[in-house]
């Protein structure tokens, strides 16, 4: 069901044609992408390891845009109009119902595909794609990118294994909602998974980005905002994570060793 929200509550503060550059500054401390052909950030991803020439077909096709936090790309049920490419920052992907509530299906990051599965199958959206944090976002037409798979078969096995890891990831999810004993299992899971997908080793602890209002977070686990807030205080006290500006911090073995005994 529709989120209620109408798209594009923002703006994106520019719009960008293709360009031989590479990096440019930008608003909000992005480090803008002006060409995948060249570009130093990609990862494994779905159009990571396309040969320079078939890169530079790509970029010919594209047009780029910066949006602050919390701008809307597409809503949940309208008809898909192109394929958004997550070039840096990061995103929340959520479904709604008629009862206003809502769930977080999935957090995206830079290198990341939205609308993809939409896009190919010609149906609605299933979800709404907001921006956790400032971004860059790549937008495809719809009807060039599928001329762009028809003369590129080794892109279209690029496409399946991107819908493979979308569902992979929704499995991880419903297994998180569905199997763990408590609440709190729920939240210090979904704390171990952001350590082991986007923490940075330090000598004591890792260190995870942490963009989440509580509210969100709750989104994610089924839990209502007070008893995110609650939790987080708990593991603040007992001393197994510690909050400092847009940053937490974590050792993973204690945080799974104290879950496990209060359970």
């Amino acid at each position: 069901m529709a989120s209620g929200r109408e798209k594009a509550t923002m703006e994106p503060i520019a719009n960008r044609a293709p360009s031989t550059s590479v990096m440019s500054a930008a608003p909000y401390g992005l480090r803008v992408v002006e060409s995948c052909v060249d570009c130093n950030i990609r990862q494994d991803t779905l159009f990571c390891h396309m040969s320079a020439e078939t890169m530079r077909e790509l970029n010919g096709i594209r047009q780029t845009a910066l949006y602050p936090q919390s701008a809307v790309l597409f809503v949940e049920g309208e008809m898909p109009r192109g394929l958004f490419v997550l070039c840096s920052g990061e995103a929340k992907l959520t479904a709604g119902s008629k009862q206003g509530e809502a769930i977080i299906l999935r957090l995206a990051e830079a290198g990341e595909l939205l609308g993809l599965s939409s896009l190919i199958a010609g149906a609605p959206y299933a979800a709404t794609a907001e921006t956790l944090t400032p971004a860059q976002v790549a937008f495809i037409p719809a009807r060039k990118f599928h001329r762009f798979l028809r003369t590129h078969p080794d892109v279209a096995l690029r496409v399946a294994e991107h819908l493979s890891m979308e569902l992979h990831k929704s499995w991880e999810q419903a297994r998180l909602l569905a199997l763990a004993p408590s609440t709190r299992s729920k939240l210090a899971q979904l704390l171990l998974e952001w350590a082991s997908e986007h923490g940075q080793d330090g000598r004591e602890s890792v260190c995870v980005p942490f963009h989440m209002t509580h509210e969100e977070i709750g989104r994610i686990i089924g839990a209502s905002r007070e008893t995110v807030s609650r939790l987080l205080s708990d593991f603040k006290r007992r001393r197994l994570i510690r909050v400092q500006g847009h940053f937490l911090y974590l050792v993973p073995d204690e945080l799974r060793a104290a879950v496990i005994q209060s359970t």
